[in-house]
């Protein structure tokens, strides 16, 4: 198996197509998007409506933590970020499905995927690993909520910063462009299509961390919460404008920082 990194010699009209053509042209594809993001968020509304429930308690350790308070906070983790982020990367997915099928190469987009949702799930982990050093510190609470007003402000305030950054606003250009990334950065072969599935989560996760990381503000376990960040997420990448957006929610994100930080003065 050979993976070379070119681009395609002939551009598929389908990849220029819209999403509603694109989800006609490649209506499994897509089904098997929208059947995962759709399975996460029960999972997640599940977790939220049965805190008392085992499983949910798992995710919400209150002493020290065991393997098994471990593995529920990665999976819950893991879970909330493949549901936040499948509907924002499934044009960018179903572009590279109708492009490989008239290559012939149809099992390359499973593979695509699963690459983008492995990355997602390494930055699960860091997120496990960040939620553990911050409950020990006291920061947050079994809710994974922020229980410092410093702690919260200096998140908005780096989140807020960021969305003004070079490196912000070069991810989410190649977030918004599905054609362009596809010209840019294809490789042939399963392995080729793994790396761009890799690639893609990069770009996605350049873009994105700053806003994942107000789920520490607002708190992890609370899904309206949740979906307001996904949302967010959806109208940078997806909304005519998203640049602009980008940097009005950057503007928002100061502002409450700065709030945030100034109140305990002020009390």
């Amino acid at each position: 198996m050979v993976s070379s990194r070119r681009s395609p010699t002939k551009v598929d009209q389908s990849v220029t197509a819209s999403s509603r053509e694109l989800i006609f042209e490649r209506p499994w594809t897509a089904a098997g998007i929208w059947a995962a993001t759709l399975g996460g968020w029960l999972v997640l509304l599940w977790g939220a409506t049965n805190m008392d429930s085992p499983a949910a308690q798992l995710a919400m350790p209150t002493g020290e933590w065991s393997t098994a308070n471990w593995f529920a906070v990665f999976v819950m983790w893991a879970v909330m970020m493949a549901a936040m982020m499948l509907p924002s990367a499934a044009p960018m997915a179903m572009c590279f499905s109708a492009l490989n099928r008239r290559r012939g190469d149809g099992a390359r987009t499973f593979f695509f995927v699963a690459a983008y949702l492995a990355l997602w799930g390494a930055f699960s982990g860091a997120a496990t690993a960040a939620q553990w050093a911050l409950q020990s510190a006291g920061w947050i609470s079994p809710m994974i909520v922020s229980m410092s007003p410093v702690f919260s402000a200096a998140l908005l305030l780096i989140a807020g910063v960021f969305q003004f950054s070079p490196i912000k606003l070069a991810c989410l250009r190649a977030c918004r462009s599905p054609l362009g990334f596809l010209m840019n950065d294809w490789s042939d072969g399963l392995l080729g299509a793994w790396r761009m599935g890799m690639r893609h989560g990069l770009y996605c996760i350049g873009c994105c961390w700053g806003l994942m990381a107000l789920l520490f503000v607002g708190g992890a376990m609370n899904l309206l919460w949740v979906v307001a960040l996904a949302a967010l997420v959806a109208i940078e990448k997806l909304a005519p404008k998203g640049e602009l957006v980008a940097r009005l929610l950057g503007v928002v994100m100061i502002g409450a920082g700065v709030v945030s930080w100034t109140r305990p003065l002020l009390a």
